[in-house]
């Protein structure tokens, strides 16, 4: 059984293995803050308590099949909230937690891609 800091330091490792995501640590009131390009889609306060950005449709339905926790205090931004307690927990904090990325990571290429576009029309 992993503890509560080995589970953190994997979760954390899994998280800065996909495509594009930084780690900020200490960012503002976030212990360790996830970012694509300037956008922060997730963060972990303590050990475990993932709060996690997702589009409004992803909330609404991971929301109501109880996947995560309605965030407490920026669910208008899109967040929710899972706590990883166990090594059970990983594979469904990481299904989320790509959930995020995907998006973020596709809306940094759109925006990417649109910049390139208007710079070549210039």
């Amino acid at each position: 059984m992993k503890s509560r800091d080995e589970l953190h330091q994997e979760l954390r490792q899994t998280i800065l293995s996909l495509p594009g995501v930084t780690e900020r640590q200490n960012a503002g009131i976030h212990e360790d803050a996830f970012f694509i390009g300037r956008t922060m889609f997730m963060h972990i306060h303590g050990r475990g308590h993932c709060d996690i950005r997702l589009s409004k449709d992803d909330q609404e339905h991971v929301l109501a099949v109880g996947k995560a926790r309605p965030h407490g205090w920026a669910p208008e931004a899109g967040y929710v909230t899972f706590i990883v307690e166990g090594e059970e927990n990983l594979k469904p904090a990481m299904d989320l937690i790509r959930m995020s990325h995907h998006y973020f990571a596709g809306k940094q290429s759109v925006l990417r891609t649109g910049h390139q576009q208007h710079q070549k029309g210039s």
